[in-house]
Formats: structure tokens, sequence, C-alpha cells
């Protein structure tokens, strides 16, 4: 799905010169910086592969003609995020994209504690971290954006997901109240909730996922919803999905998506830092 070329020129004229996107070096993350880069913004680009970092900057930068900057950066380490920071020192930052993420799935009891712990740095703290240094920067010159990774598991709790879902049931709600909050400084906040995407979190939880979207199906509404509202479920998909169960008790909500999950994981991981 392309952006038109006024929502190019909306883009990079409203949350221009720089960008700052995280986990961008596959996924959603990668179809985000993608489409910035096409819309003329500048990058900072950041993952834990450096060599597939360097690999994309230079293919952004021949393709679009924008400077990209890439640092390679593990967000559940303690100093990833003053690196990120560091990074984006001296630039006009207008947007930053927290994409980077890590899930796990399977039976909570048997689950690995440190992998656990790794996971909440990774999709709360460091996004924590980073949307309250930017939001700051923002403030200051009364402009910017934020896009905030939720999910549709986000809006409930999901067994044999349990972890993972409720990482993002707090991204979704931090969204949610920073919209709000930030929107007399200039400031939109956008939490983006995809349903199955096609990534590497079917491949490495081992999910068998017999309907899923692709990154590129969900990228454009994402930045389409960016400025005009608060949450967005991109995809026709995701639409259906989160429609289906929204009169449905809270309590029943949970025992579908246990029978959901259930059916779809082993307990392995999804990565996308």
């Amino acid at each position: 799905m392309a952006l038109s070329q006024k929502e190019k020129d909306r883009l990079k004229t409203k949350y221009g010169p720089w960008a700052v996107v995280t986990g961008a070096s596959s996924g959603i993350g990668l179809e985000l910086a993608e489409r910035l880069a096409e819309s003329g913004l500048n990058l900072i680009v950041s993952a834990r592969r450096g060599d597939q970092l360097t690999i994309l900057a230079t293919r952004l930068t021949n393709t679009y003609g924008v400077a990209v900057k890439p640092v390679a950066a593990d967000l559940g380490q303690q100093n990833a995020v003053d690196l990120l920071i560091k990074a984006s020192d001296g630039l006009n930052i207008g947007l930053l994209v927290a994409s980077a993420g890590f899930g796990t799935s399977g039976n909570f009891l048997k689950a690995d504690l440190a992998q656990e712990v790794a996971m909440l740095r990774v999709n709360c703290e460091a996004l924590l971290m980073l949307t309250h240094h930017f939001s700051r920067q923002f403030a200051a010159q009364r402009r910017g954006g934020i896009i905030l990774m939720s999910s549709m598991v986000g809006f409930q709790g999901v067994p044999f997901a349990a972890h993972y879902a409720a990482t993002k049931a707090y991204v979704q709600s931090l969204a949610e109240a920073l919209a709000v909050e930030l929107k007399p400084q200039g400031i939109d906040v956008l939490a983006a909730a995809p349903g199955p995407v096609e990534s590497s979190f079917g491949q490495r939880a081992n999910m068998q996922m017999s309907m899923s979207l692709t990154p590129a199906q969900v990228g454009t509404p994402i930045l389409k919803a960016l400025g005009r509202q608060a949450t967005v479920l991109p995809g026709l998909l995701t639409k259906f999905l989160v429609g289906s169960l929204r009169t449905v008790p809270r309590w029943a909500k949970i025992l579908i998506m246990r029978q959901v999950m259930g059916g779809m994981t082993k307990h392995q991981y999804y990565d996308q830092r």
C-alpha cells in the first residue's frame, strides 16, 4: 500500500527533517523506515544487527536521497538508550517510531525468567525512556510525533502469551494517555495495534498463523493515522479481529484468546530489536 504524494509531504513537513526508528532491520519497523525515507525524512535507524543496518542505510540513501544514520544497539542493554539518544544530538528530530519488540509465547511456568525480564526492558523500559526524552525535546520545539507499537493482544489478557500481552497493554495504555496529555504541546502520539503480521515473530515463536498481514499492509495505515487519531488498527484483518470481540465481555475475550494462542504456540520467542 503506497502513500500519496500529499501524505508524503504532510509527514515531511510536520515531522521532519529527522526521524528515529527502532527495530528498523525487519518487519513493521523496516516498513515504516522505508515509507518515511520515501517521504523525504532523514533517519536514525536502530536495531541489534549492525551489518543489516549498514546495508539498509546505504540502500535507503541511494534509493531516496536521504541521510540515514545506523545505530547498532540492543535496547535490552543498560547503555543502549543512551547510545541512541547521543546519536541524535544536534539533529532536528521530529518523529520517534518505537517499533523494537521482543515477545515470548508458551506456558508461563516453563518460561525463562531472564528472557522475560529482557522483554520487559525492551518493550517497556527502553520505550519509556525514549518516549520521555523525545517528548521533552518535542515539547520544547512545540511539534513532534510519537508512534508506539502496541498490539491487538494488548486489549485483554492472553493465556500462553501472558507476559508479552501484558507489555503491549502497558504500551497501549501509555500511548492513549500521552495522546491527550501531550496534544497541547503540539505532539501527536499514536498507538499502532496490529493483528498478526508476517515477521520473525511467527518463525521464532513457532506460531502457526493461517491468517496474517504483511508489514507493507500495515505501514501506510499507521503513518496515515499519525496526527489524526490516538489508536490505529491497521489492516482489514486487524479491524475484523478486534471488531468481532468488541461486544464480548473481557473474561470471555481471555478465554477466546486462550484457545487461539494455545493452538498457535510453543515456548519460543520473537525478537525485533
